[in-house]
């Protein structure tokens, strides 16, 4: 009954999306509020039938309802709990009823923290989620039903994809899908304010919010999938430029350029129509990486194997919603004034070349995803665009930008003064190529050329504390005043900050570990030893272990450095019961930033085995420079300013930039 519930509530919803998408446009043309007012009730309507239609199936998962085709075929009654809840969307179906989920749930905190808001454009902004809502429930009801019943019932399923059974991969999802659906209400602002004709820096400072929590869980997202994918597949990289994982990282690269752009906007009300297309082009990358690892034309561990159709489904839904968003925005965008002037040089112009990279980047990305595919299409010819197109064209791209990064926040507004930035970075820079220099020696050498890229990690950490550095003008009043200073900014100064800090030490992590990194590849028998990293292990043998649902082969290695023990570790190879599916678990040993990093192979005759040890310097730095980015985003989300319909009281009365703007 409760699963009947589950899908029952799905129709409803609906029912309530086709309201919510129609009635809500019509009132904004007639200034009708009784008919604008249903847009905030019908989304907080439709986010708690969805939330319904999805409680009853994860019910389904934690019972093993395995009546329920999808949880027959994703669970097993001896699968650990956390598992069965994150089986739900371990699968096509259940994954995009979670997308489903998280785009109401968005449209439902547009509602509730959205009052101040003019009521056209509140009205316009839920009508375009539910459009979305509308086109995502006929997929999920017409063609990927998570709630298909199998009569007769079978005793037992056939169990979670091994490869998702990790923590990593319950988390991952949620987190990519919050921003891959977040830039919905971007793109949303954007289809308002063209239907409207009007865009203003009021329009700016209620898109940046959103856009800003998008990327900050963007971010997350893509940081826990690489981390799994390095500790999970057994095969020690964390970035492989496949074509799902960049399916990710283009609305990332597109968002950074959104964040920026509408900065300018709100400051200086320029760039206004590059900020409306820039937010289309940030959901409809997330759209079509949506269609890529749906469609079935991608091969990827990251990817659900489906049927054609479903494909074909998803692109109408690109077809639709991009085509006629960029439809629109070319019969608009001419009517809209362009904004105001600014010099070259200036905080602008920074954040004009920012965005500028960041799209070719994005764009090369893109056109490196989409060739081998358009390619087989015409002409049959299979051919892979991999790592070593990526890194020489987008490496590239990146380094520029990574150098002008600390300028941005030195240059004043509409007209800045480059030497005097100048002035100000050319002590951290000295220390950043100092930093580089010495992290090169300590590390016995290498390349000479990675020196460079060392202190271009250290130049983005420098040039973030040059920022506050100067804000807080501690060479003039000193150390306590300073903080005084600082202590009066807006949260939003110390999360660019933060941000852009943690890029640095992204940067860093990706360097040293590129540069100092080593791999070794031997096989070893019992009580043999190899080296890594100044470290000795010691192959200790193998032990058979049982875990809930599966069996493992586990092979013990002690570790020594100087003769002295520092630590142990284990390496396995897992097949799962049900499934008859192998898996490798990686033995990661941890010491500071730095990791060791074991891999079992093939089994030799004799009774040796193939193991795969790779020294990783400061690859935790990676990963951490992630968090610490993330750490930036939900400062700046703290700041007063960035509250969705949340100016200062005292402002409202003396006509605050809201109320002027409207």
């Amino acid at each position: 009954m409760i699963i009947e519930l589950g899908h029952y509530a799905l129709v409803l919803a609906l029912a309530t999306a086709l309201i919510v998408s129609t009635l809500p446009v019509i009132g904004a043309r007639r200034g009708d509020m009784a008919m604008m007012g249903l847009a905030s009730t019908g989304s907080l309507t439709l986010f708690a039938l969805v939330a319904l239609s999805f409680a009853s199936l994860t019910w389904a998962y934690v019972v093993s309802d395995f009546s329920v085709q999808n949880v027959w075929e994703n669970s097993h009654s001896l699968m650990p709990l956390i598992y069965k809840y994150s089986g739900v969307w371990g699968n096509h179906e259940g994954s995009m009823l979670l997308w489903l989920l998280i785009l109401v749930f968005f449209s439902a905190l547009v509602a509730l923290f959205g009052r101040n808001l003019p009521e056209t454009l509140r009205a316009n902004v839920l009508a375009v989620q539910a459009w979305i809502s509308v086109a995502f429930l006929l997929f999920i009801l017409l063609s990927s039903n998570p709630f298909l019943r199998l009569e007769p019932a079978p005793a037992e399923g056939q169990d979670l994809n091994p490869v998702l059974q990790d923590l990593g991969l319950a988390v991952h999802p949620p987190l990519l899908y919050l921003g891959y659906v977040g830039f919905s209400v971007c793109f949303s602002f954007a289809v308002a304010a063209l239907i409207e004709g009007r865009i203003d820096a009021a329009w700016a400072r209620w898109v940046r919010p959103w856009t800003l929590a998008a990327w900050t869980f963007l971010t997350a997202g893509i940081a826990m999938g690489s981390y799994w994918a390095y500790y999970e597949l057994g095969w020690g990289g964390w970035w492989f430029w496949d074509p799902v994982e960049n399916a990710s990282f283009m609305p990332w690269l597109a968002g950074t350029a959104l964040l920026h752009s509408a900065l300018v906007m709100e400051k200086r009300e320029a760039l206004k129509i590059w900020t409306v297309l820039l937010a289309i082009m940030t959901f409809s990358l997330s759209l079509l990486g949506t269609f890529l690892v749906r469609s079935g034309v991608l091969t990827s561990v990251h990817s659900f194997a489906t049927d054609p159709a479903r494909g074909i489904f998803i692109l109408c839904i690109l077809a639709i919603f991009i085509g006629g968003a960029f439809a629109l925005f070319a019969w608009r965008a001419p009517m809209l004034k362009a904004g105001g002037l600014f010099a070259p040089i200036s905080r602008e112009g920074s954040l004009v070349l920012n965005n500028l990279i960041l799209t070719v980047a994005t764009a090369t990305v893109l056109i490196g995803t989409l060739y081998p595919l358009i390619l087989e299409t015409l002409t049959g010819e299979k051919i892979s665009v991999g790592a070593p197109f990526f890194n020489m064209t987008f490496g590239l791209l990146m380094l520029p930008l990574l150098m002008a990064v600390p300028f941005g926040p030195m240059l004043a507004w509409k007209r800045g003064d480059l030497l005097g930035a100048l002035q100000r970075l050319y002590v951290f820079a000295g220390l950043s190529l100092f930093a580089g220099l010495a992290f090169f020696y300590i590390h016995n050498g290498g390349p000479v050329m990675a020196i460079f890229g060392l202190a271009l990690g250290f130049w983005g950490m420098f040039g973030a504390i040059a920022d506050l550095w100067y804000r807080g003008n501690f060479a003039k009043v000193g150390v306590s005043v300073g903080f005084k200073r600082l202590a009066g900014l807006p949260r939003s100064v110390f999360g660019t900050a933060i941000a852009h800090f943690g890029l640095g030490v992204t940067v860093l992590g990706i360097f040293a570990a590129t540069t100092f990194g080593t791999e070794t590849v031997v096989e070893m028998k019992q009580g043999q030893t190899a080296n890594a990293g100044g470290y000795v292990l010691t192959y200790d043998g193998m032990r058979d272990a049982v875990g809930p649902n599966y069996t493992e082969q586990r092979g013990h290695f002690t570790v020594r450095k100087a003769g002295a023990t520092v630590g142990d570790t284990w390496s396995s190879k897992r097949l799962y019961t049900a499934r008859r599916m192998p898996t490798t678990e990686a033995g990661i040993l941890t010491f500071g930033l730095s990791q060791l990093y074991v891999s079992l192979g093939d089994a030799m005759e004799g009774g040796g085995m193939v193991v795969r040890i790779w020294w990783k310097p400061f690859i935790l730095c990676i990963w951490g420079g992630a968090l610490i980015m993330m750490l930036g985003g939900f400062v700046s989300l703290s700041d007063r300013r960035f509250r969705v319909g949340a100016p200062n009281r005292k402002a409202r009365a003396v006509k605050p930039v809201l109320e002027a703007a409207e």
